[in-house]
């Protein structure tokens, strides 16, 4: 294995596990681009936890930007995840705007500000994971991922969703809140009490309505699940594991402000391996 394909799975593999093990389903001659795709994510949203400060934050994302628009002719960076992703994006002409956006979207993570709303939080959660998901179908099929964006937006919300409940102990221990400030207020809580104080019954209520529109999202996936060809399958293949995260949160004994929700390495390998071998299949 080449040093540089290495490195840039190991980024996977140490960051986001659950994308480092659908990424293995994905075709061999493919496999390495989707990978890419997910070390870049891995690098971006890894950003907070290795700057403290806004401000140079900003500057690692501008790198980003710049070594993505830059002419496909210049000189590798030298950096493994961004040589491999410029590659993956000249060979396989994905749009470079997506990534621009993705950027973007980045910015809140860096600042402790609100998501101001529902709208908000799913146009957020369609420019960082489904994004995603639909650049790694670009990649596995290109003729078949446009007939599919749509249904990556119902994917990536469910997911990026379901993410962001599993992260709630490590973004309220920072000050941060994702859950919309619409939806605390109509649980009767606050950005600032749901990120500073000790919980109570308006931040349990926003949590739950928070799971339940992760599974608004996921059931409307599910629904078109089973229209994707074969091909797409590994770039939706994170999905197997969400509805399976998000049960545990509702059945766990304590909550997920306090506790991350976790699934056994033989469980998460037996729903990648049967929604990859046999789709998804609606209860």
């Amino acid at each position: 294995m080449a040093e540089n394909t290495k490195a840039v799975m190991e980024t996977v593999r140490a960051a986001d596990h659950d994308r480092y093990l659908a990424a293995l389903y994905a075709p061999e001659d493919k496999r390495d681009a989707v990978f890419s795709l997910y070390a870049f994510n891995a690098e971006i949203a890894g950003i907070r936890d290795r700057i403290r400060e806004a401000l140079p934050g900003e500057v690692r994302l501008q790198w980003w930007r710049d070594v993505i628009a830059a002419e496909e002719d210049r000189a590798k960076v030298g950096h493994p995840v961004a040589d491999a992703l410029r590659a993956t994006i000249s060979a396989h002409r994905l749009p470079k705007a997506a990534f621009d956006n993705m950027l973007e979207a980045r910015v809140f993570d860096l600042y402790d500000d609100p998501m101001p709303s529902r709208t908000d939080l799913e146009g957020y959660c369609g420019e960082t994971a489904a994004a995603l998901i639909q650049l790694a179908a670009m990649v596995l099929d290109p003729v078949e991922a446009p007939r599919f964006a749509e249904l990556a937006g119902r994917a990536g919300c469910a997911q990026a969703m379901t993410g962001l409940l599993l992260l709630l102990p490590l973004h309220r221990k920072r000050g941060q809140c994702f859950v919309p400030a619409d939806i605390l207020a109509a649980a009767g809580s606050s950005p600032q009490e749901f990120a500073t104080g000790d919980g109570g019954p308006g931040a349990e209520r926003a949590v739950a309505a928070m799971i339940a529109l992760a599974r608004e999202h996921l059931s409307a996936f599910e629904q078109g699940a089973s229209a994707l060809p074969i091909s797409l399958r590994p770039a939706f293949l994170p999905l197997a594991l969400t509805g399976a995260y998000l049960g545990k949160m509702e059945t766990a004994r304590r909550s997920p402000l306090k506790d991350v929700a976790r699934l056994s390495a033989l469980r998460r390998h037996w729903l990648l391996f049967r929604c990859a071998t046999q789709g998804w299949q609606i209860a």
